[in-house]
């Protein structure tokens, strides 16, 4: 006779993975607390995580300007290389 899969109310998993996100414990523990398979509660956090994502925290103002100093240097970088593939380019087709 097939096993009987246990079903699981939308509030109950909510619950749980609120459980494993604010206590801090692990998934294996809080499974065995509340008598079910530590896979489905990690395939329920998983979820959970990937449908609310971490906010992205703010750039004080000096991170802000040196990332801004990053960016235009790249910025730089970039048309320079482009610059010596086009002389690159040419100088190979001048040759004999």
């Amino acid at each position: 006779m097939p096993e009987q899969r246990r079903k699981f109310s939308p509030q109950f998993r909510a619950e749980a993975v609120q459980m494993v996100l604010e206590t801090g414990k692990p998934i294996a523990e809080v499974a065995r607390d509340l008598g079910i398979n530590e896979g489905t509660l990690g395939n329920w956090v998983n979820l959970w995580r990937r449908d609310n994502p971490e906010p992205v925290p703010e750039l004080n103002p000096v991170e802000r300007a040196r990332v801004n100093e990053m960016e235009d240097e790249i910025r730089r970088l970039r048309m320079e290389n482009e610059f010596l593939k086009k002389a690159a380019a040419f100088f190979a087709r001048t040759q004999p």
